[in-house]
């Protein structure tokens, strides 16, 4: 297996132990907020919604800003800006936003009031469980850059993300 990174891009030093646990989204500092981010890089697909039944659905295509390697976004302070419709999750917006994020993802799970799972890196200690537990992207991803607006619904994954 070809590991991506071996090291954790995300600081998880300093933090309150199980923060997850123990406090409500709204009361987590920036830091366990970051750190809730498993790294898995599948916010930054690409999702096309269908207008009339509201189903969203993943594309292989990869965010222009995201690093195919490191499965981090390339320009995280300026994503807003460089890229318009980026969403940024923030606890004021996941009543909105959690239905069409990665079902694995650490803040729509604690959103709908689930835990963490075993392989996210607070709980295993590593970024590397994300890929041993095979929630990384195992698909070959797409630059959006190499792909035509009109042909993004050729790239629509029929896996669950």
């Amino acid at each position: 297996m070809v590991r991506v990174m071996s090291e954790d891009p995300i600081d998880r030093s300093g933090l309150r132990p199980r923060f997850w646990e123990r406090y409500t989204l709204d009361e987590l500092t920036s830091s366990e907020w970051e750190a809730l981010c498993d790294g898995c890089g599948k916010c930054c697909l690409l999702k096309l919604e269908d207008e009339d039944t509201g189903d969203v659905a993943y594309t292989s295509i990869a965010c222009r800003l995201l690093d195919l390697k490191s499965r981090r976004c390339g320009q995280y302070a300026l994503r807003r800006q460089l890229v318009q419709g980026c969403v940024i999750v923030r606890p004021d917006n996941l009543d909105e936003i959690a239905s069409w994020m990665p079902r694995t993802c650490a803040y729509r799970l604690l959103f709908e009031g689930k835990g963490l799972e075993d392989w996210h890196p607070l709980n295993s200690g590593t970024p590397l469980s994300v890929e041993d537990a095979g929630i990384a992207p195992r698909f070959a991803l797409t630059p959006e850059y190499d792909v035509e607006e009109d042909d993004f619904e050729d790239y629509v994954l029929n896996q669950q993300v």
